[in-house]
């Protein structure tokens, strides 16, 4: 279905929408000195250099010529034979715009080079504020589609846009500094000339601005379907996803859909492009028109005896790299207008608002109280229905939590809560006395050790995939062999070619693949690196794990922390039942509380599914 490009403004607002969007011109020109003063200066110089050297090249070449016919009139009238006394004024003019030439191809590749090197720092600059940006904002946000939206603006475009904004503002003032070079030569022919280039000009200016504008406004419309192409090209081609794409047949259904996305796009981009050249074309014969119009009339004043030969060759030249210099500089403030646009996803990714962490406590008001949650209620952003409903639960130090439920209950909620992912809608979290809103946020999390369902496969060495459990011990090679004893990785890690050096997954050259049960293990290796914690959390920790691994890693787990708060999840009975206190958990909200033994014999949910799972050992 054919979609129609995004209406502009009404025709009132068009002209102040237009120049305020140039707002961004300051703030990428502050971007580009912060990144490299010297190579801006550079620019500048160069920028300069090449503006002025082109008229005056211009007006020496005038010179050339008038001398030529001067010499060659005077050998008429004299007879004498030709000289290098007569020659050399004409040959040091030759020689000046041969060095006025070299001065310009030097500052043209001055520009070059120092663009290059610039593009290379900015871009990095620029992705490093994007990342740095990413790291100050909430899990609520990296779960809303319209951020990520966004985001893949930001990223597609941030690192060129900057430099391309001011090379344009670099080009635009080269270009304005030849044409009052041109100027003033030309006013000297007749003020109506330099009117002729502006006319010539202004039509195909409006035509570039207008479909920039077009080009933007559809750019920002499908950035949903372009995200989609991207998810499409990783399932295609990752070797976490293929297997099951192979398996299920999924190869041609998918790039069916990615050719499908791309078709409409394409047609999108068609349409525009068609129509933008086609006026292009159409407006540029204005110019043309302008061009050779002026051509005829230095001609025919040359002709009528008013100008002199070196002085109609000055100005054809002037004229028409007058021309070519108004066009460029037009061409450049349309792509001022459209870098703009897009710097506008840049700064508006860059100015999401951060919730402020107000919190600075490094200790509660009561310490060894433990964690408290008092009638905590949770909403997901844009949900109606809460994931989480007056759930009240206190655990101490040296005790034992198990959650239990089904699939989407909130167990997972809760603990994204507990190390404040999220924040509560509702109700408060207490621990030591204090409310977790007002702790130190990087104070908070290094007291909890935790693996998540769906922990991250490192694309990094073993030891590095064990050291991001604790920043603070990263590169501790005994801190690894520790926590991969306890996390019962040990054994495999020794018969790696590398042992804690190889190289995980498949993403890098000699890297080695592990099985399901494998990388849960080095995932719960990572959560015992953070030796200082005393919360620790495991949500399904064994799920990939054989029957004897997993009464290995509990017996461990039961010997290690009596001291600390444990917080389990899990669908086998067989570990939740050690735990000193289950919770179940349904559509949140708690249905039944107490011990093991108190559940059974209260013979509800958690006693129906207790049987139901032991029945199947029988």
């Amino acid at each position: 279905m054919r979609r129609a490009i995004p209406t502009p403004p009404p025709d009132g607002n068009r002209l102040s929408a237009f120049f305020g969007v140039f707002r961004y011109s300051r703030r990428a020109l502050t971007l580009v000195w912060q990144t490299s003063r010297p190579l801006t200066l550079g620019l500048a110089v160069c920028t300069l250099v090449a503006g002025v050297l082109p008229a005056v090249a211009a007006w020496i070449g005038q010179l050339i010529v008038d001398s030529v016919v001067e010499a060659m009139a005077y050998h008429r009238e004299t007879g004498e034979a030709l000289s290098f006394a007569t020659a050399w004024p004409v040959l040091r003019y030759v020689l000046a715009e041969a060095g006025v030439i070299a001065l310009i191809a030097m500052a043209q590749r001055g520009l070059s080079a120092q663009q290059s090197l610039l593009r290379a720092l900015l871009g990095q600059k620029v992705n490093v504020m994007i990342l740095e940006k990413a790291g100050t904002l909430t899990l609520a946000q990296f779960e809303d589609s319209e951020f990520y939206d966004k985001l893949t603006r930001a990223r597609r475009e941030a690192s060129i846009r900057p430099l391309g904004l001011v090379n344009k503002t670099f080009g635009l003032a080269q270009n304005a500094i030849s044409l009052i070079s041109f100027g003033v030569l030309l006013v000297q022919f007749s003020p109506w000339a330099i009117l002729i280039l502006v006319i010539g000009a202004l039509p195909v200016f409006f035509s570039e601005a207008k479909f920039s504008g077009d080009a933007f406004r559809l750019f920002r419309w499908r950035s949903p379907q372009t995200r989609m192409q991207m998810y499409l090209e990783t399932v295609l081609a990752r070797e976490d996803s293929i297997k099951e794409v192979k398996l299920f047949g999924l190869e041609p259904l998918l790039l069916g859909r990615y050719r499908d996305i791309f078709d409409t796009l394409y047609a999108e981009d068609r349409r525009l492009t068609i129509r933008r050249e086609t006026w292009g074309f159409l407006l540029g014969l204005l110019g043309t028109l302008a061009f050779y119009g002026a051509y005829a009339w230095v001609v025919a004043e040359t002709v009528t005896g008013r100008l002199t030969l070196g002085e109609m060759t000055m100005y054809l030249m002037v004229f028409k790299q007058g021309q070519s210099a108004l066009s460029a500089s037009l061409t450049a403030i349309s792509g001022m207008y459209e870098d703009n646009l897009y710097l506008s996803n840049l700064y508006e990714y860059l100015e999401q608002p951060v919730a402020p962490q107000r919190g600075t406590l490094t200790q509660g008001s009561v310490p060894g109280d433990g964690i408290r949650f008092e009638h905590v209620g949770f909403t997901y952003p844009g949900a109606e229905t809460p994931a989480l409903a007056d759930i009240s639960l206190h655990l101490k130090p040296g005790e034992s939590l198990a959650l239990v439920g089904a699939n989407g209950s909130g167990k997972t909620t809760l603990i994204k809560l507990l190390t404040r992912l999220y924040e509560p809608s509702e109700g408060r979290i207490l621990l030591d006395g204090s409310d977790l809103r007002d702790w130190d946020v990087q104070t908070l999390r290094r007291r909890i050790g935790v693996i998540f369902q769906d922990f991250v496969r490192y694309q990094m060495k073993v030891g590095e995939n064990l050291g991001a459990g604790d920043v603070a011990a990263f590169e501790d090679e005994a801190r690894w062999q520790e926590a991969a004893r306890r996390g019962l990785a040990e054994e495999f890690i020794a018969d790696m070619p590398g042992g804690y050096h190889t190289q995980l997954g498949r993403w890098f050259k000699g890297g080695q693949e592990l099985s399901g049960g494998q990388w849960q293990k080095i995932a719960l290796s990572r959560a015992y690196m953070r030796e200082s914690a005393d919360i620790l959390v495991l949500d399904e920790p064994t799920a990939a794990m054989d029957a004897a691994a997993e009464a290995a890693v509990f017996a461990d787990f039961r010997e290690h922390s009596r001291d600390k708060m444990t917080i389990l999840i899990s669908h086998r009975f067989s570990t939740v039942r050690a735990a000193d206190h289950i919770l179940v958990i349904d559509g949140g909200e708690i249905i039944e509380q107490g011990n093991h033994e108190a559940l059974l014999a209260a013979n509800g949910r958690y006693a129906r599914l207790f049987r139901l799972q032991a029945k199947g050992y029988e």
